[in-house]
């Protein structure tokens, strides 16, 4: 299988299930602090995809995802205030409070679209501190930090190849200017990160705290992925690391410094970042009444699930662009696709027999097999699984097995879903019969007339080996 690497700039494979029987993955969590929204949404099912696949292929995953529940500040420069401390003060809560509410949120959705937490390490910022401490100290040991009344900072040209994953250098790095943005006078470099700020000044009464060797406080954001990624990894080197392509000049830059500058060796061996959700063509946001949630998708009538099937049909590295309508449409797919596994299903085991598989049914499976092995192409293998299913080239029996093993890549949980009934009229179910007569008549002009019929009445018919399906459009 190959993947595209952020850091190389190129697909690299991965070695074979024999060679490398466990991929370590690390996945950055959420900061939890608001609404959890489609955006992360797909992110995380697009990181669920990617380790049933790798699961598919025969890997044994160890998955580490960290909740942020202290540290992230509203600045990437160090210049913001506390995301947990600011959700606080707007609800009225305690962070604490703030925390926990959020994070079940989190988890709600992530259940809600069959994204299970079961196989996944999860590591809270706020019960990691001492590592963090311990990382810190060794960075300290090497001589990559310094210390200000504020905080302690990486020095970024202190680490040879600082900028690498972004292709940006760091005389490019820009000091905030805006008047109502805080500013350390005694940073050395605009881009140097803090690993530790102090309980001072605008973090006087800074709700969570820790003591350490400089004082008083509480950690960087950057500092407690490398921290837990590590610890929770048990290695120095993880195979592949997620995020968002927002993370890539900042987060994920400076997570590479630190965790280098402290082991010596190279932190990524994948980089995998996911591109950005619009909505209607823009940015999601509140202002704008188009940030959305789970509880949108339920009063929409949409089935979470088809969100995830959604989600599939653009590639992980490209944007895209949400509307109610492609939702809709993909409700209407998830629950066509529901209903066509019921319907294999009656026709499956009992006559399917693995040793004589066709031509046909090894062909599709190759091809799920070849074109998901090419960077995650899950988009690509949708579409060899629509052909498939409405082939003349497998029999009902393969259909169900071929269709039930990519499941366990999709993730739809195809088998545990009961069939929308859909209450087709009695007089396209009658244009329906006529036209099956006229077929096997050979009278392919009434056949093709009886079909137009049926289609300006709102209904679609797909001629199957063994007979017809009636489905609304």
């Amino acid at each position: 299988m190959q993947l595209y690497d952020t850091l190389s700039r190129q697909k690299k494979e991965l070695p074979s299930p024999e060679e490398h029987p466990v991929i370590t993955m690390y996945s950055c969590g959420p900061t939890v602090y608001d609404d959890t929204h489609i955006g992360h949404m797909r992110r995380y099912v697009m990181d669920d995809v990617l380790k049933r696949t790798l699961q598919f292929f025969g890997y044994k995953i160890k998955h580490v995802m960290n909740i942020t529940d202290v540290g992230h500040l509203t600045g990437d420069d160090d210049s913001g205030e506390d995301k947990l401390e600011k959700g606080a003060a707007k609800h009225g809560k305690t962070v604490w409070d703030i925390a926990k509410e959020y994070e079940e949120q989190f988890w709600l959705t992530m259940q809600a679209i069959n994204v299970s937490k079961e196989d996944i390490t999860i590591l809270h910022a706020t019960e990691n501190i001492p590592e963090m401490i311990a990382l810190v100290k060794q960075l300290e040991n090497k001589g990559f930090t310094y210390d200000t009344p504020e905080a302690v900072y990486f020095d970024v040209t202190k680490f040879e190849g600082y900028g690498k994953l972004s292709g940006q250098k760091i005389e490019e790095k820009i000091q905030a200017v805006r008047e109502d943005v805080h500013i350390d006078t005694n940073k050395k470099h605009p881009a140097d990160f803090a690993l530790w700020f102090k309980r001072t000044g605008r973090f006087a009464d800074h709700t969570m705290h820790w003591e350490s060797p400089w004082g008083d406080g509480f950690p960087g954001w950057h500092i407690e992925c490398s921290a837990m990624s590590m610890k929770g990894l048990e290695t120095e080197t993880i195979d592949i690391h997620t995020g968002g392509i927002d993370h890539i000049p900042v987060h994920h830059e400076n997570e590479i410094a630190q965790s280098e500058g402290a082991t010596g060796k190279p932190f990524v061996t994948w980089w995998v970042h996911h591109a950005f959700l619009q909505v209607d063509g823009e940015k999601m946001s509140k202002s704008k009444s188009n940030f959305f949630t789970l509880n949108d998708i339920l009063e929409h009538e949409i089935d979470p699930l088809s969100l995830r099937l959604l989600f599939m049909q653009t590639s992980y590295r490209k944007p895209m662009n949400f509307t109610w309508d492609a939702a809709r449409a993909a409700n209407t797919s998830f629950h066509e696709l529901v209903s066509c596994y019921q319907e294999l299903k009656k026709h499956s085991s009992d006559t399917f027999d693995p040793a004589k598989t066709s031509g046909g049914a090894q062909f599709f499976f190759k091809k799920f097999i070849s074109t998901l092995s090419n960077d995650l192409n899950i988009t690509g293998a949708l579409g060899e699984m629509w052909y498939m299913l409405r082939s003349d080239d497998c029999s009902r029996a393969e259909k169900f097995s071929l269709l039930d093993k990519l499941d366990a890549i999709l993730g739809l949980h195809l088998g545990a879903q009961e069939a929308v009934s859909i209450e087709i009229p009695a007089e396209v179910q009658e244009r329906a019969s006529k036209r099956a007569e006229a077929r096997e008549n050979k009278d392919f002009k009434a056949s093709d007339d009886l079909r137009k019929e049926i289609e300006k009445k709102g209904y679609t018919i797909e001629d199957m080996p063994e007979g017809y399906v009636v489905k609304k459009q």
